[in-house]
């Protein structure tokens, strides 16, 4: 997925679920997603239902995200991989 500017929306569920993870492994997250945005390496998976989205993984951790359009993305959620799929 590379591109010029990517835009990424983090609703209030995404942000929420940021939050609760520890600082380091927060930083681990987001320097993985943004690793992916910009160079497009990263182990991203299309979901099976029931859910529907893609899916990076960072470490012990899954950020589910849906693609809006050739630039943007929303994160839909940010779980440890034990939680993720329940």
């Amino acid at each position: 997925m590379k591109a010029g500017r990517i835009v990424v929306n983090w609703p209030a569920e995404a942000r929420a679920d940021l939050r609760k993870v520890d600082r380091v492994a927060a930083m681990q997250i987001l320097h993985c997603l943004t690793r992916y945005l910009k160079t497009g390496v990263g182990d991203v998976k299309q979901l099976q239902p029931p859910r529907t989205e893609l899916r990076l993984r960072c470490g012990d951790y899954r950020v589910f995200f849906v693609l809006r359009g050739p630039n943007a993305i929303a994160v839909t959620g940010v779980e440890n991989r034990g939680n993720a799929y329940r």
